[in-house]
C-alpha cells in the first residue's frame, strides 16, 4: 500500500516545489514600463509630465507655399534621442529610454525668420526650456530635398541647436526670396530705398536699416519694441525684505528727483520743454522725409532686388 502512494506523493511534492519557485522568481522580477509617449502636451501623459511652453508660437509668415507644412511634424532619431520638428509650431527632444524619468523637453517655439542677403535663411525657434540662465533655442535650416524630412541635428553652442530640414518646397531658385512675398506697399518702400541708394541719398547702412524696418513691418522678424518688451519681462524684479527698507529706498529716490529739479531750475532749464522740442524735431524730420519721397516718385523708380544681392552701389 505504501509503495503505491510513493509516486503520488512525489508528484505532489514536485508541484509544490514548482509553485514555490515561481513565487520566488516573480517576487524578484521587475516590471518594465513602456517608453514615454511623445508630443507637446500629449493628453495621455500625466499633467506633471506634459511639456509646458513658455509662450505661444508667432503667427505664420514667410513664403506662402511653406504654409502647407503647418500642422505636420517630422522626426529624426540620433543616438538615444528623438527630435521632432513641427513647422511654425515648435521643436522638441525626447529621450528614447525605458527609464521612468526619460527626458522630454522643448528646444524652441516658432518665433521669427533669419534673413540673410534678402533671402529667408532659416526659422528661429526660441523660448524653449530653461538651460541655466537662458532658454534653449533652435535654428532650422531649409534645404532642397526629394521629400520632407529632418536630416541633421547638432548643438553648435550650449543650448543652441541647429536642425537641417529637407523639403522639395525650397528647390526652386526663387522659393526663399523675400521681395516677392511682400505686400505692394512694402515693395514700394523697398523700391524707394533702392532709389535712394542709387542716388546716394542714403548710405549702405541706412539702406540695411530701411530693409530691416520693412521685414519687421511684414512680421518676418520681431520688432525692436517687441524684443525690448520681452527683455523687460525677463529683467529681475527687486524685492524688499521689509517695509522699512522699501520706505528708505523711496525716500532716497524722492530726494534725488528733488535735487535734479533744483539743479535744472538753477540753470534756467525747464524739464517740460525738452519733450516738446523733441516732438517738433520729429515732425520736421517726417516732413522732410515726405518731401524727399515725393521728389523721388516724380522720377522713374528702380525695383527692389528680387534675387540674391552681393554688391550695392556706393
Amino acid at each position: 500500500m505504501g509503495q503505491r502512494r510513493t509516486p503520488f506523493l512525489s508528484t505532489v511534492s514536485l508541484l509544490l516545489w514548482t509553485f514555490y519557485a515561481q513565487l520566488v522568481l516573480s517576487a524578484k522580477m521587475k516590471i518594465v514600463e513602456e517608453p514615454n509617449t511623445f508630443g507637446l502636451n500629449n493628453p495621455f501623459l500625466p499633467q506633471s509630465n506634459k511639456l509646458q511652453p513658455k509662450v505661444e508660437p508667432s503667427s505664420m509668415s514667410g513664403p506662402p507655399h511653406l504654409f502647407r507644412l503647418a500642422g505636420k511634424c517630422f522626426n529624426f532619431v540620433e543616438s538615444t534621442y528623438k527630435y521632432e520638428f513641427c513647422p511654425f509650431h515648435n521643436v522638441t527632444q525626447h529621450e528614447q529610454s525605458f527609464r521612468w524619468n526619460a527626458y522630454s523637453g522643448i528646444l524652441g517655439i516658432w518665433h521669427e525668420w533669419e534673413i540673410e542677403n534678402n533671402t529667408f535663411a532659416g526659422m528661429w525657434m526660441r523660448e524653449g526650456d530653461s538651460c541655466g540662465n537662458k532658454n534653449r533655442q533652435t535654428k532650422v535650416l531649409l534645404v532642397c530635398g526629394k521629400s520632407h524630412k529632418l536630416v541633421q541635428v547638432s548643438e553648435p553652442s550650449t543650448c543652441v541647436y541647429s536642425l537641417t530640414f529637407e523639403t522639395p518646397l525650397v528647390c526652386h531658385p526663387h522659393s526663399l526670396l523675400v521681395y516677392p512675398t511682400l505686400k505692394e506697399t512694402l515693395r514700394r518702400k523697398w523700391d524707394d530705398a533702392e532709389q535712394s541708394v542709387y542716388d546716394e541719398l542714403i548710405t549702405l547702412q541706412g539702406y540695411k536699416k530701411k530693409l530691416k524696418a520693412i521685414f519687421e513691418e511684414a512680421g518676418y522678424i520681431k520688432t525692436a519694441v517687441g524684443k525690448q518688451s520681452e527683455k523687460q519681462t525677463q529683467t529681475k524684479v527687486v524685492h524688499f525684505e521689509t517695509l522699512e527698507t522699501c520706505k528708505k529706498k523711496y525716500e532716497e529716490l524722492t530726494n534725488e528727483v528733488q535735487r535734479l529739479r533744483e539743479l535744472l531750475a538753477q540753470n534756467g532749464i525747464s524739464y517740460g520743454n525738452k519733450s516738446d522740442a523733441a516732438s517738433n524735431e520729429n515732425a520736421s524730420d517726417e516732413k522732410a522725409k515726405q518731401t524727399n519721397l515725393e521728389v523721388l516718385r516724380e522720377n522713374e523708380g528702380l525695383r527692389g532686388d528680387t534675387g540674391l544681392r552681393d554688391v550695392l552701389p556706393h
